[in-house]
């Protein structure tokens, strides 16, 4: 099937959206799937507002109509409501092309956060964009149900998975400081709630991977505190496998992609008990979940890796795509 895929989200951001589409395209192409990927790496851009290492396309709508006249594609999938999803969307409509949506990210919630806009607002323009699509893709049967009480249709499951080669239990060693290591990684937002994380009472050595516009102000904040930047790959992996635990503070993740990261490596996690980590960790050998986060934290620290990494190999990415095919409208 010829496969075109449109995403304001794209490298070299790092995030758990970038991973899923960039994974999902690549065992798209091994099955025997043409996919024409059209992202902002192709355009002029310009950096989003509080976000900017992420790049909005400029002017996009009649190179995306060109891009799609000229690939024919067989089915539409509109990963992101961007400038790149509105053109998609746009094209889709004069052309009465039936077209799929997924959604990632609760950007009401973030912008609400940063500019205070009413979270009725934001959600009203996402409820126009995902209505015209046949299924809207999500990846938690939880974040359905939410959805559908906010007056969302057509929705689907596609879930997620982890790279387990790459992620999987490696040397403790690798991190040398003062033991149990709890570390984070992920991007140094307000939406990910990481302050909850460094204000804990735990001991041994906290350690954050990433980046973000809070980075310089926390670092300040908490000299103590370890800040290594991004990390990617194998080097990535081994920080996760030397730490003891996996403490993920947000509240506002659709999955947490970074959980089942962890928890390939053999590494129990600490979290919330909030939509995002409630879904992953379904199994009590694998984590903890408590409003009391230093307490989650406390108990993982009991829990067998081995465990951990049992319960991370029934997430491939290989189901995770064939959700993702039988999700969609050919036309």
């Amino acid at each position: 099937m010829r496969i075109a895929l449109i995403s304001d989200a794209w490298r070299p951001q790092i995030n758990g959206v970038v991973t899923t589409l960039t994974k999902t395209c690549e065992i798209l192409s091994n099955l025997g799937h043409v996919v024409e990927a059209i992202t902002p790496d192709r355009f002029p851009t310009w950096p989003c507002p509080s976000y900017p290492e992420i790049r909005l396309a400029l002017h996009c709508s009649r190179k995306v109509e060109s891009l799609l006249d000229e690939f024919k594609p067989e089915a539409i999938h509109i990963a992101t409501e961007g400038p790149l999803g509105i053109a998609a969307r746009s094209y889709c409509a004069r052309r009465h092309l039936p077209f799929t949506t997924s959604f990632h990210t609760r950007f009401p919630e973030y912008v609400n956060l940063r500019f205070k806009v009413p979270l009725e607002w934001s959600y009203g323009y996402l409820r126009w964009f995902h209505s015209a699509g046949r299924r809207l893709m999500v990846a938690t049967r939880s974040l359905m149900e939410e959805l559908r009480a906010k007056g969302f249709g057509n929705l689907a499951l596609w879930s997620r998975g982890v790279d387990t080669d790459l992620f999987c239990p490696g040397p403790k060693d690798f991190i040398g400081d003062k033991r149990p290591i709890f570390l984070y990684t992920g991007r140094i937002a307000v939406e990910k709630n990481i302050e909850d994380f460094l204000r804990l009472d735990l001991p041994g050595t906290k350690y954050v991977v990433g980046d973000g516009p809070l980075r310089a102000d926390l670092e300040q904040d908490f000299p103590e505190v370890r800040f290594l930047g991004y990390k990617t790959g194998r080097e990535l992996a081994a920080y996760l496998a030397a730490a003891d635990v996996f403490v993920f503070p947000s509240r506002t993740d659709t999955f947490g992609l970074v959980v089942l990261e962890a928890l390939a490596c053999g590494v129990p996690v600490a979290a919330y008990p909030v939509q995002g980590p409630k879904d992953v960790l379904t199994d009590a050998r694998a984590g903890r979940l408590n409003e009391d986060l230093r307490q989650a934290a406390l108990e993982a620290l009991a829990l067998n890796g081995k465990d951990c990494r049992r319960f991370a190999l029934q997430f491939t990415w290989t189901n995770c795509v064939r959700q993702f095919l039988a999700n969609l409208e050919p036309f």
